[in-house]
């Protein structure tokens, strides 16, 4: 496919993920013809005109097979994953760096750590180093930095990883490319399966998502059909499709409908970037806020509200002013997340009273859709 094919109306920016069964070979090793493929669509689109960011997996794959008769069974798997991944990191990003300058494009690499985005600081920080990589012409290539992650710092997955960076840098799609065409009905190797392949605000799939993990990655379809809820919420496009296919980026960009695949339709609105980053920092969250069950509803209800000391029966945990705090319904279920206006020690004196400024201002109160 040429640039001329794309002729219909692109999107600005998208983010690309591509799945550990997308780049490994049967033996578990990197599929250097499949990385070469997906290049070649990258570079595709940049000739159309459209800013790629690549969140790639990867770099474990290309350690294993750089360091192929070296013993490392003696090794536990975060030791191992860390190993394979100081080595692998190299690799990886040396081939995309020969296969984009087959295409006269020069990318990046971009590692980060789940701690990067528990900041406002950190958040921005990432967000502008990206966005003079585009504006610079240059492909982002992003993955986590396994070398100094450990098991409770790290992402999910990728999966949720690109579902930050695509929050984050405002992207008009998420692509998640996989080793399957999408959502089915049913298992996909049993007969009478259906691929879904429109999914529209509010629509739930929940019976059909199963819980297996692929064999080469960490996550699977529960963790990509959750983080494609969540940023088709927050107004962003998300396709789940085969990265296995021919050209299969130039097809779900250029020629929507030419392949299979399954669409989460856009939410109206834009959240601000700050609610954007909001939205994803629950996991950092320093404590919580419990409200009565009208202060619940209408949170729920209605957009542009403040959360204010009245609705609020108790103040959990020891945050500071500016921290994240969960905000829970008298049941103990998650409404949303927030930017805290005072310490844990004033809401707390504050909390039932009436008058007084909001513990969490609507500017800075993100309200979960699930």
């Amino acid at each position: 496919m040429n640039t001329q094919d794309c002729n219909i109306s692109l999107p600005r920016r998208v983010t690309v993920k591509i799945g550990s069964n997308v780049l490994t070979r049967a033996d578990g090793m990197l599929d250097i013809t499949r990385m070469s493929a997906l290049v070649d669509d990258v570079a595709t689109l940049r000739r159309a005109g459209v800013e790629v960011i690549m969140v790639s997996s990867g770099a474990v794959a290309a350690g294993r097979s750089e360091l192929t008769g070296i013993e490392t069974g003696r090794l536990d798997s975060v030791s191992a994953r860390q190993l394979f991944s100081a080595v692998g990191q190299a690799k990886l990003i040396d081939r995309y760096v020969q296969l984009f300058r087959e295409h006269r494009l020069t990318c990046g690499q971009v590692l980060t750590t789940k701690e990067n985005f528990s900041t406002r600081h950190h958040y921005l920080n990432q967000q502008n180093c990206m966005e003079v990589m585009l504006r610079s012409g240059v492909v982002p290539i992003v993955n986590e930095n396994d070398t100094v992650s450990v098991t409770e710092l790290m992402f999910t997955d990728n999966d949720e990883l690109s579902g930050l960076i695509a929050a984050m840098m405002r992207c008009d799609r998420l692509i998640i490319l996989s080793n399957i065409d999408g959502v089915y009905t049913g298992d996909p190797s049993q007969a009478g399966s259906q691929l879904i392949t429109r999914v529209a605000p509010g629509d739930d799939l929940s019976r059909y998502i199963g819980t297996s993990r692929s064999s080469a990655g960490r996550g699977g379809m529960t963790t990509k059909y959750r983080i494609a809820r969540k940023i088709a919420a927050e107004g962003i496009e998300v396709v789940i499709a085969n990265g296995k296919r021919p050209s299969i980026l130039a097809d779900l960009v250029c020629r929507p409908g030419s392949t299979p695949c399954t669409r989460f339709e856009a939410s109206p609105g834009n959240p601000s970037g700050v609610k954007r980053w909001i939205a994803h920092s629950g996991s950092f969250a320093k404590g919580c806020l419990r409200v009565k069950p009208d202060a619940a509803e209408t949170l729920r209800s209605r957009s542009g509200v403040s959360l204010l000391p009245v609705g609020v029966t108790a103040v959990e945990g020891d945050f500071g002013r500016g921290d994240i705090v969960a905000i829970l319904d008298p049941d103990g279920r998650t409404i949303g997340w927030g930017k805290a206006s005072c310490d844990a020690a004033t809401a707390s004196a504050a909390a039932g009273s009436t008058g007084g400024r909001a513990l969490v201002h609507a500017d800075y109160l993100y309200v979960d859709d699930d």
